[in-house]
């Protein structure tokens, strides 16, 4: 069974230490370890993730059976959803748990009346591409976005309509 437990500013070391491993297995292979802890630090630090939640990220840790397989980070964003952040880890992969989040992400978005989900995927990571649309996400546009250091996020821009409740 799958829930979802919200992260508060007293859990963000251990919210760091969790994306640092899923981020490390998942990324240095698609973008290098150099790019990649650049943007641990710029983007999953605990002071990075504390400052994101006083800017309105709603951080969630993705509990499977009592586990936490995993988390997700969220928040309105140009009158839609915006998923800055949905991360699994690797022994909990193909069990649903992206599936499951999308549908917490959703039923968030239609109270808020937020009639759109969007994210944003490095165009070299076929596997969450692949998820992304098997889950009714559909490419939007393209987008590159220099981050510092020289380094950039090459991505596609998804997108997935949500019925918003009346």
């Amino acid at each position: 069974m799958t829930t979802f437990q919200k992260v508060t500013e007293t859990d963000m070391e251990e919210l760091s230490i969790l994306a640092t491993a899923i981020l490390r297995e998942h990324y240095d292979p698609i973008i290098g370890k150099e790019q990649n802890d650049y943007m641990l630090e710029k983007f999953q630090s605990p002071e990075a993730m504390r400052q994101q939640l006083k800017d309105g990220y709603r951080y969630y840790y993705i509990v499977c059976d009592g586990t936490k397989a995993g988390f997700t980070g969220f928040y309105p964003r140009d009158q839609k959803m915006y998923i800055s952040k949905l991360y699994v880890r690797k022994d909990f992969r193909r069990c649903g748990l992206a599936r499951d989040s999308i549908r917490f992400i959703t039923e968030q978005a239609s109270a808020e009346h937020l009639p759109c989900l969007f994210l944003n995927v490095n165009k070299f990571n076929r596997e969450s591409i692949a998820a992304y649309e098997h889950l009714g996400f559909h490419t939007a546009y393209a987008e590159k976005n220099p981050i510092g250091c020289g380094f950039y996020m090459d991505d596609y821009v998804m997108e997935k309509p949500v019925t918003v409740t009346p």
